[in-house]
């Protein structure tokens, strides 16, 4: 359920309500918006009567939602949510680039390939530290090391970081190094992991999973938000399929399903549905022309000696065309505004 209190309703009127909720063994969320104050119910287990709310002051409507995701759901937020990440926006009206190596493999590495992209025009720098790899035996990253190389990459660029939780083990360790945490694929489904997410003080990357639908992507989320961390950003990345033409299926689909569903902002992977250098731009295009807030993209100097993934990653020439590429993709859409 969600209650939504007049304009002009006072902070005491809006406690009154918080109290009516949590009275009855519910929890209450305040979710401040554009207009005025809405507050969703959590954690009651069947239908909650609308009357009694209804006649207490400064409440303007009641309204269920009918969606098992109640935080994440348009239902509870109409407006578009931005999130600012160190002065960058990503959401509604901003197109945000984010661009690095798959892998920090050395200081050296990833400060040629930061200002490489920024230069292009890259607002974000992504590289992993910890990586979850199929093989035990391929590189796993330089942990603590590839996060003391991210923060000189920030402290040298100005941009900030987004970077990898793999566990519980290292999550503390990132969010003390990191501007973004990023939580992967393989782990999106991880409810302890997502529940350390929602106590997070930085925003979240949440990949939608390889074998994912919508709703449980977007339940995943909803773990993360009913922790308390409201700055989750959706980032779909590709759905494993039959086909063998491309690492993975890139569901362009589930852009404008997502953003007619959700308030959140979603972003696009395409350097890990592609698998292949030559789709990443064309699927780069697609993403933005269906109405993407964002990409991350795999960029590396010399991806023929990086140690992971550098099929998928552009040449930094390749990432400055694919930026003049999109920005009339963007322009043309940006003031349609809601893809709804």
């Amino acid at each position: 359920m969600l209650i939504v209190m007049n304009k002009k309703a006072s902070p005491s009127e809006i406690d009154a309500v918080v109290s009516v909720i949590e009275a009855k063994g519910y929890t209450a969320r305040p979710m401040p918006g554009g207009q005025r104050v809405a507050i969703c119910v959590l954690h009651n287990p069947g239908p909650v009567e609308a009357g009694p709310f209804l006649s207490m002051p400064g409440v303007k409507e009641v309204i269920p939602v009918t969606h098992p995701y109640k935080l994440v759901s348009r239902e509870s937020q109409p407006e578009d949510s931005v999130i600012d990440v160190g002065g960058v926006k990503i959401g509604n009206g901003h197109l945000v680039m984010i661009a690095g190596p798959c892998a920090i493999e050395s200081e050296e590495q990833a400060l040629t390939i930061a200002h490489k992209v920024k230069a292009a025009g890259a607002e974000l720098f992504r590289g992993g530290a910890f990586k979850p790899r199929t093989s035990p035996y391929a590189f796993q990253g330089l942990g603590e090391e590839g996060l003391k190389i991210l923060a000189k990459v920030r402290a040298e660029t100005g941009m900030p970081v987004v970077t990898e939780a793999m566990d519980h083990d290292v999550f503390d360790l990132v969010e003390e190094y990191a501007d973004v945490i990023q939580i992967g694929t393989r782990n999106m489904q991880n409810f302890s992991l997502l529940r350390r997410a929602g106590r997070a003080r930085k925003p979240v990357v949440l990949k939608r999973g390889m074998a994912a639908t919508i709703e449980e992507w977007l339940m995943a989320a909803e773990y993360i938000m009913e922790g308390g961390n409201s700055d989750v950003i959706l980032c779909e990345r590709g759905v494993r399929t039959f086909a063998h033409h491309s690492r993975n299926t890139l569901d362009l689909s589930a852009i404008p399903v997502v953003r007619k569903e959700s308030h959140l902002p979603i972003i696009v992977d395409p350097s890990h549905a592609a698998g292949r250098r030559d789709q990443v731009i064309p699927l780069s295009r697609a993403s933005v022309a269906v109405g993407c807030h964002g990409l991350m993209v795999e960029v590396h100097h010399q991806p023929e000696k990086a140690l992971s993934d550098g099929a998928q990653s552009l040449y930094p020439e390749q990432f400055e065309s694919l930026m003049q590429q999109i920005k009339p993709i963007f322009e043309i859409f940006r003031p349609l505004g809601n893809l709804d």
